[in-house]
């Protein structure tokens, strides 16, 4: 259930990158989140290497809703 609220979310977010002019990906904003999810794995004694991979994932997956919603997804 909660990875498929990331399709509200992607819509929440898309709204608010095109209102801000964010572009869709935005490579300091992921680092963070990343480097957060990490240091939060490694003091809850869980493997950060696959918390971070999920993440990723996750990322990828709201970006691409996200492209979806702005109608960026139609481009190569």
């Amino acid at each position: 259930r909660l990875i498929a609220q990331l399709k509200d979310y992607a819509r929440k977010i898309d709204n608010i990158k095109i209102h801000e002019g964010i572009p869709v990906h935005d490579e300091h904003r992921t680092s963070e989140v990343l480097e957060a999810v990490v240091e939060l794995a490694v003091e809850n004694k869980i493997d950060p290497v696959a918390v971070q991979k999920i993440f990723e994932i996750l990322i990828a997956m709201s970006e691409d809703r996200q492209r979806d919603f702005s109608g960026e997804g139609n481009l190569p």
